[in-house]
């Protein structure tokens, strides 16, 4: 049984950001082809659905870091995930393109709100109680949110339902994690550092670098995993893993962010950036270059085993390269990677409008990757 607070602070986190980030962000690539299915939709209208999420995602960032936040942060950390278990759930009740962007934009307000509140409401318990090595059970949420998301979407398309079913289903689940995240998670303390007073402090130049490699970042992973579910489907050569593609990211997900910051710790925060985005590149350029289920599935574990694990770093990074306002850099940082995420589908659903193929888009994210490497490892100390 957990009883000691930095273990509850640890688990707390954890089951937020699986519920807001691993269902509430990363459940629509399963259900994404049961939607093109059931409506119709374009790859254009799907792009657009899931920039409209990051769009939320941006603006919640922004509103993170740059707005005084009344009251205490556990509070903001439930409620926005509330927020998000709501607006995941409503999408099965309209079938037009305008509430769908609606709601998965206000669902990106209210992740961004719970990543960048909880990683500051970690890191700050955690620091008070010299239990820095629970930090990086956060990150697992992610791919333990994508994991269950995964299981319940291929169980129910099992059992006949479609995409409305499975909608109200993952919202279900966000509202049970809802509940016992509320019961788990301890109260705030109070931190100076997370008022917005020090905000006009200069960013320390790496810092600025870091943000726009963490942007390229953004964009270099999301269109393969936006679209990696419907890419299987729409193949005929590697439909056959359709059912576990989406689960084998989330199981390469679970473990990435602990393995890639003991990495961090071995070669330098920097260096391990740059080695998991040249590793995603890979991984990138595979699903699309070689059409075989083997193939397809080695991307899924690459793009999994990375994604976490570069989020994780960059977030370490900054919090090393801060000047005084860790929520507001933090914030930025989160808002560079959700800009890079707004025009990564939308792109990607435009180009495979004209040559009914991933091919250009993702060759396009995997040199965003290798820029971004390229970038983080300048960053260095």
């Amino acid at each position: 049984m957990i009883t000691g607070v930095p273990e509850r602070v640890a688990l707390g986190g954890l089951i937020v950001i699986a519920a807001a980030m691993g269902i509430g962000r990363f459940v629509y690539t399963p259900i994404l082809p049961f939607m093109d299915e059931g409506l119709g939709l374009t790859k254009a209208q799907g792009g657009l659905i899931a920039s409209a999420n990051y769009l939320g995602y941006l603006v919640g960032a922004l509103a993170a870091s740059l707005i005084a936040l009344p009251g205490g942060r556990r509070n903001w950390i439930l409620g926005a995930l509330a927020i998000s278990a709501l607006s995941t759930g409503a999408m099965g009740l309209p079938s037009s393109m305008l509430p769908f962007l609606i709601l998965r934009f206000i669902g990106g307000v209210a992740s961004a709100l719970v990543l960048v509140v909880t990683i500051t409401f970690v890191l700050d318990h955690l620091k008070a109680a010299g239990r820095m090595e629970l930090f990086a059970v956060n990150f697992s949420g992610v791919g333990l949110g994508i994991v269950l998301s995964a299981l319940l979407i291929s169980g129910l398309a099992t059992l006949g339902y479609g995409w409305q079913v499975q909608w109200f289903y993952a919202g279900a689940l966000s509202c049970a994690a809802l509940g016992l995240a509320a019961w788990v998670t301890p109260g705030d303390i109070a931190v100076q550092q997370d008022a917005v007073t020090s905000s006009a402090a200069p960013m320390d130049r790496a810092l600025i670098v870091l943000i726009v490699a963490y942007g390229l970042f953004g964009f270099g992973y999301i269109i393969t995993a936006t679209f990696i579910s419907a890419m299987v489907r729409s193949q005929p050569e590697i439909q056959s893993v359709e059912p576990v593609i989406w689960l084998v990211v989330g199981v390469a997900a679970f473990p990435s962010g602990l393995v890639w910051l003991w990495v961090g710790r071995r070669i330098g925060v920097s260096q391990a950036f740059s080695a998991a985005c040249l590793t995603e590149a890979v991984g990138v350029a595979l699903s699309v270059l070689v059409l075989t289920p083997t193939a397809i599935l080695l991307s899924a574990v690459l793009l999994g085993g990375t994604f976490i694990g570069i989020t994780a770093l960059g977030l370490v990074k900054a919090r090393d390269l801060s000047t005084g306002n860790t929520r507001r850099d933090l914030g930025f940082l989160t808002a560079a990677f959700a800009l890079g995420q707004i025009i990564g589908p939308t792109f990607a659903g435009y180009a495979h409008g004209i040559d009914d193929s991933f091919l250009a888009p993702s060759l396009a994210a995997a040199a965003a990757l290798v820029l971004a490497a390229g970038l983080a490892i300048t960053t260095r100390r």
